[in-house]
């Protein structure tokens, strides 16, 4: 099995001005028994791309380089990622060089893959009480009027609002006036002022710049579906970020959202989502305002979305600057078409900081509070944000939570919340105040755990046997595993095999890999026959994960280019706004792979990328060659 790695850069720039962006919600979860091709991984990543929740906040920048910072990061053998299945050499590359080289189509329960390409609201049935009424709200206002609304609903309007004298004095007058402009501006209210003796209805921003426009109790007509549903396209910002926009304009709670998974920040991301009661035309509306973000495809349904629904993604991928030849890159897809890669948990699930996320689960595992507490709160090598290196100072020096806390201008980060909980419940009660931080970011510690586990356990795996299925490894039989024999070994493909997670309802391989399961959690000091934890939300059922994936509807070409800034990929808003496709060269200064593939939920494009290139993924090892390859 080739073991070479070359190099891969990774850029940070091109970034684009977001909409305003509020904290992260909370997102409840269920532990699947089960990963399979049509079923999400563990709780705290729900699809292929989401690492875990960062602890470090916004905030200032301590002025230090982004190298410096991971300097003390993981890279790849720190969590178990060892082995590639392929024989080609491997092949540098620039991943990410913009955030539009990494493009993720959602594929739904249908398994359709979700494209934003109409932008149109759904004509309303002919029952609609309100359907008349809304047709003459366009007709209340004249186009300079929409013109100033449009300009204060974007605060391009110094004055900060906007009056509108009511000629024809009557309450259906004003009424219609009020709702047109709530309906065609969301994020403005009105109110009626009378200045010397006329009717004025002035339009406003209610809260400054973070106004939304307030809900109303509309009729929802019978026949119509109590969801709306839509396509979500955002370009590098993250789905609960996205959410919270939403959110704000449209004066929702965040939960009122539902979707079938989460997707990257980094990159431009198509998805379904859908919301509760809130009509195509105000989401419509939305695209005059929003940055990034541009909602369409909108129909009305009885249900919403549920997490793990989606049968997948698709993912557009561009590789700059690649230094393999025709034939290397031949040989590499082909290998990913037809053999596929290590099902590795990529380097989004272990945190980026000196202190792994593992460490912090293994601890939890072990029951071990003060090492839980000491390990989030603890100094850390490594550049850091000043304000929790203060913190980190704070509490080394005192071990006070109140003058620790004081130390963070954010108090909803990890450290954070966990600082408040100890200053709510005391130093003696840490279970209770480690419980202050939400429950996804609990579940993530332990989660990485598992994860170095599999990784790990898979490593030897297929250092011992290969691509080969042998007796006592594991194959699903619906839900349930069941250990192979020799021959039932002979009948079997390596992509039939499966792994466990560790815990409390799984089975083990029993050959010698297998039970090497024991030894690797006794040496954490854990009992692998007692996974179960006095606190319920700790305690491992455990799962099962295919070993090999085999990505679907793959399909690549080397393009030739002379322009780094140009994009490589026609997008649904391009294709929306009728931009011409990008036009290659058959010549020219750079060469890049621009790869398209289709894989299932809870895997990991990256560990996709790796087996292609053959590099060390982890934010560590790319730094470090990114400032090799500028320098």
């Amino acid at each position: 099995m080739a073991e070479s790695q070359p190099s891969v850069v990774l850029d940070h720039v091109g970034e684009k001005r977001g909409c305003p962006e509020d904290e992260k919600e909370e997102i409840p979860s269920k532990k699947p028994r089960v990963e399979s091709d049509h079923e999400n991984g563990g709780p705290a990543h729900q699809d292929e791309e989401q690492g875990p929740v960062e602890e470090a906040s916004e905030g200032e920048e301590d002025g230090e380089t982004f190298a410096d910072m991971m300097k003390h990061g993981l890279t790849e053998l720190d969590v178990g990622i060892l082995k590639y299945i392929s024989d080609h050499e491997g092949f540098s590359g620039i991943l990410k060089e913009r955030y539009s080289d990494f493009v993720v189509h959602e594929i739904n329960k249908q398994g359709k893959i979700v494209h934003l390409d109409d932008l149109s609201v759904p004509a309303e049935a002919a029952d609609v009480p309100e359907a008349e009424q809304q047709s003459n709200e366009t007709d209340v206002l004249t186009a300079v009027q929409k013109q100033e609304l449009g300009e204060l609903q974007l605060f391009k309007n110094k004055e900060g609002n906007v009056s509108i004298e009511v000629m024809e004095d009557t309450k259906e007058k004003r009424t219609l006036v009020h709702k047109a402009i709530k309906t065609q501006f969301p994020g403005l209210e009105t109110k009626t002022e009378e200045k010397d003796g006329r009717k004025f209805i002035v339009a406003y921003h209610a809260a400054g710049k973070k106004a939304l426009s307030a809900p109303r109790k509309h009729f929802w007509p019978k026949n119509r579906g109590n969801f709306c549903h839509f396509v979500l396209y955002k370009e590098n910002k993250d789905t609960m970020d996205a959410i919270n926009v939403l959110s704000k304009f449209l004066r929702l709670r965040p939960n009122m959202f539902s979707y079938m998974g989460t997707k990257d920040k980094r990159a431009i991301t198509v998805q379904e989502i859908a919301v509760h009661r809130i009509t195509a035309e105000r989401l419509a509306h939305l695209n005059k305002c929003l940055m990034n973000l541009k909602v369409g495809n909108f129909s009305y349904k009885n249900q919403p979305l549920k997490l793990g629904e989606l049968q997948g993604n698709h993912f557009t991928v561009v590789i700059r600057n690649i230094s393999g030849t025709d034939e290397q890159v031949q040989q590499a897809m082909t290998s990913l078409k037809q053999t596929g890669f290590i099902n590795y948990y990529g380097m989004q699930r272990f945190g980026t900081t000196a202190v792994p996320t593992q460490h912090v689960g293994r601890a939890i595992l072990r029951n071990d509070w003060n090492e839980v507490v000491d390990l989030i709160l603890k100094p850390r090598p490594g550049a850091e944000k000043e304000f929790l290196v203060r913190c980190r100072e704070e509490w080394a020096k005192s071990q006070d939570p109140e003058a620790s806390l004081k130390k963070l201008p954010n108090k909803r980060c990890v450290e954070g919340q966990l600082l408040r909980g100890l200053s709510m419940y005391g130093k003696k009660n840490i279970i209770t105040a480690f419980g202050l931080i939400p429950r996804n970011n609990r579940l993530m510690y332990i989660h990485s755990y598992q994860s170095v586990v599999w990784n790990t356990m898979v490593s030897r795996r297929i250092e011992a046997f290969g691509l080969k299925p042998v007796e006592g490894d594991l194959v699903l039989s619906g839900a349930t595993a069941h250990v192979l024999s020799a021959e039932e070994a002979e009948t079997h493909s390596i992509h039939d095999i499966v792994m466990p997670l560790p815990g409390f309802d799984v089975i083990y391989p029993t050959h010698h890999v297998g039970k090497g399961y024991r030894e690797l959690l006794a040496a954490d000091r854990l009992d692998i026959d007692n996974m179960r934890h006095k606190v319920k939300d700790y305690s491992l059922a455990g799962a099962y994960r295919r070993v090999v994936i085999r990505p679907s509807d793959v399909s690549w070409e080397v393009i030739h280019y002379d322009d780094p800034r140009i994009s490589l990929v026609h997008t649904d808003v391009e294709k929306l706004d009728k931009a011409p496709p990008p036009v290659f060269n058959t010549e020219g200064k750079f060469r890049s792979l621009r790869m398209e593939f289709s894989l299932p939920p809870s895997t990991y494009a990256t560990m996709a990328i790796r087996e292609v290139l053959k590099l060390d993924t982890s934010i560590k090892k790319q730094t470090q060659l990114n400032t090799t390859w500028f320098n």
